[in-house]
């Protein structure tokens, strides 16, 4: 090597690591250890890296909570959430979509559980978080508002303890009522508490917390299931993550050759496609048609969505007993995801005779739906919950190892038996062309 030719690399090298010294001075900015490089848009990957922002954990804002006018002022609540997949960083999303105030939260934390369903921080793990690189955000009623990363290293599978802090009066509450899910609440702030000894309180609610984000290399997008309470998963084992979105996210982690892809819950029990929850009362949330872009299009990496839903157009009232009604609405949702470029899955609707809403009309209805879908005019692929659930001697029904008792919702078996039907290939699968918008 000459002389000349000697400096010439030097020279180079130095430039490199002027570059590299550069991009970790920008990427390191922040409180709570440190922000992640922003993206460059939801879902979207740095070019010099594999890792890009995913939704590990969502949960759809159902409605107002009954009784919190006021909110629940000097008080902190501790959601415990659980991972679909990890990452280096995160960041979370809170809602005050129901509020009719604006809603404070001067103080906020994320930290990993010391045990499954566990309010106590692991050790070293409590992050405050930021908004604009402040410690204190106020949301306007009907908006949403997303943290500063920070440095956690989020492992797959795992609880996260998502602490908020409201000083002042406001409400209606934004929640999501049917977690199957210990929450906790505290009198006066101890969201950076890493034990739990001041969350005297229990609750079953997710309360302004949507959603969690993580920077991650295990996965590329996110699948987001919108649906009704099956997909809330009201009858799996409280703490357990037993809904059927948890065993779809097991076997996405754990299958050779499945996608990598999170998977995010959207469900919300009472759920309609064309009908929202008179009021709200019931918890029944906006209909599909009105949530779809905000719950599922919106999560952060989506790249498919899984649609479960169209029962409770047929049971509760005023029912929907037209099938082409719900075919237009199912449709309809097709054409939404795709002006946004996100393939739809859609499942049959299940069996519930011997349920009380159960009736031969309805039935009826129920199968000329299924017939359509599995004609593969509908969606761009199909999962077929019915086949997977029903009783081989009376199609009807619920199989009886999977029926939770109630004749409608399964248990955990049977909320397995429905991971277990989605054909993982499909999930990423070029969509095919444009399903129709509904026909009148």
């Amino acid at each position: 090597m000459t002389r000349n030719s000697g400096y010439a690399l030097l020279a180079g090298l130095a430039a490199v690591l002027v570059l590299v010294s550069t991009a970790v001075v920008v990427g390191v900015s922040g409180a709570g250890g440190g922000s992640a490089p922003g993206p460059r848009r939801a879902g979207s990957a740095d070019p010099a890296s594999s890792a890009t922002w995913v939704g590990t954990w969502s949960a759809a804002a159902a409605a107002p909570e009954a009784g919190t006018r006021d909110g629940f002022a000097d008080m902190s609540l501790r959601n415990v959430v659980h991972t679909s997949v990890g990452g280096t960083r995160a960041r979370i999303h809170l809602s005050n979509l129901f509020g009719e105030r604006p809603l404070t939260i001067s103080r906020a934390t994320l930290a990993l559980a010391a045990a499954p369903s566990n309010p106590t921080a692991a050790a070293g793990s409590m992050r405050p978080l930021t908004f604009d690189e402040r410690r204190s955000v106020t949301i306007p009623a009907g908006e949403k508002v997303t943290s500063d990363p920070v440095r956690l290293r989020v492992p797959a599978a795992a609880d996260l303890l998502v602490s908020t802090y409201s000083p002042t009066p406001s409400g209606p509450v934004t929640h999501h009522p049917h977690t199957r899910q210990t929450n906790y609440l505290a009198e006066g702030e101890h969201t950076a508490d890493p034990a739990a000894t001041a969350y005297t309180r229990q609750t079953p609610f997710w309360r302004y917390l949507t959603a969690v984000d993580v920077w991650t290399t295990q996965a590329e997008g996110a699948v987001v299931v919108l649906g009704d309470s099956l997909t809330d998963g009201i009858t799996s084992s409280p703490g357990a993550n037993r809904r059927w979105t948890d065993f779809l996210a097991e076997r996405l982690r754990t299958e050779r050759d499945a996608p990598r892809l999170s998977v995010l819950g959207a469900g919300i029990s009472g759920n309609r496609i064309l009908i929202d929850g008179q009021d709200y009362t019931p918890n029944n949330g906006p209909a599909a048609l009105d949530r779809i872009e905000r719950d599922a299009l919106a999560r952060t990496g989506v790249r498919t969505v899984i649609v479960e839903l169209g029962l409770n157009d047929l049971l509760k009232h005023p029912r929907q007993l037209d099938p082409a009604a719900v075919l237009d609405g199912l449709r309809e949702l097709v054409r939404i995801a795709h002006a946004h470029d996100v393939r739809v899955l859609g499942g049959t609707l299940t069996p519930f005779a011997g349920h009380g809403g159960h009736t031969p009309r309805a039935e009826a209805a129920r199968q000329a739906v299924n017939d359509r879908i599995r004609a593969g005019d509908v969606f761009d692929a199909v999962v077929d919950f019915d086949a997977a659930l029903r009783d081989p001697a009376h199609p009807r029904r619920l199989r009886a190892a999977y029926d939770s008792g109630d004749h409608l919702h399964p248990n955990d078996n049977g909320y397995r038996a429905m991971a277990q039907a989605v054909d993982l290939a499909l999930l990423t699968a070029d969509t095919p062309a444009r399903v129709p918008a509904a026909h009148h």
